[in-house]
């Protein structure tokens, strides 16, 4: 599966769903569904077109973006965040790659309760789920993609910085900073 059927799937199962921002679960289970009607090695082509785009994304800047987003935030929660950006949808994504700060156009500053939000963790077993439907075999499905894949970096790519300065976080982030830092 090459790049372009990978988001093919994603905007598929995004049109399935109301509001891809709070409900990205849902998009995960209707990928499932789409997966599902594939062969096993396309729903590997689609582990592993996730996989790659998922290390695409281990930056610092986006974590920091994402750190603002979720008020605070973990390697796994970092993890389960760039699944809900895949969710969003391939021009939300190149957006975000391109200038994190552009997830202040996605995301609903009126949002009451954000802890909730912005985590795709299911996104990120839709692959092993669909194969183990088609093939038996969600072990066999991540060694395809494992066999498919460099190995992920370990350290985010670019420049570390101290997600906890407020004027390092208004200077990259302006337009979040404005949205989620308080005073």
């Amino acid at each position: 599966m090459d790049r372009d059927g990978f988001w093919g799937l994603v905007d598929a199962a995004r049109e399935q769903v109301d509001d891809t921002v709070v409900d990205p679960d849902g998009v995960a289970d209707a990928l499932i569904k789409e997966l599902g009607g594939l062969a096993a090695e396309e729903i590997v082509g689609f582990g592993v077109q996730l996989e790659l785009l998922l290390s695409q994304a281990y930056r610092w800047d986006l974590w920091g973006a994402s750190y603002l987003l979720n008020g605070g935030m973990g390697d796994d929660s970092f993890d389960h965040f760039r699944g809900w950006l895949v969710v969003q949808g391939r021009e939300v994504w190149e957006a975000a790659l391109a200038d994190p700060d552009s997830l202040a156009d996605v995301v609903d500053e009126d949002l009451e309760d954000t802890s909730e939000l912005f985590d795709g963790e299911a996104v990120l077993a839709v692959g092993a789920e669909a194969y183990s439907a088609v093939a038996g075999s969600e072990k066999a499905f991540w060694a395809a993609v494992d066999a498919g894949t460099p190995d992920s970096p370990d350290v985010p790519a670019g420049e570390d910085f101290d997600f906890d300065d407020k004027s390092e976080m208004e200077s990259r982030f302006p337009r979040l900073a404005a949205l989620y830092l308080e005073g």
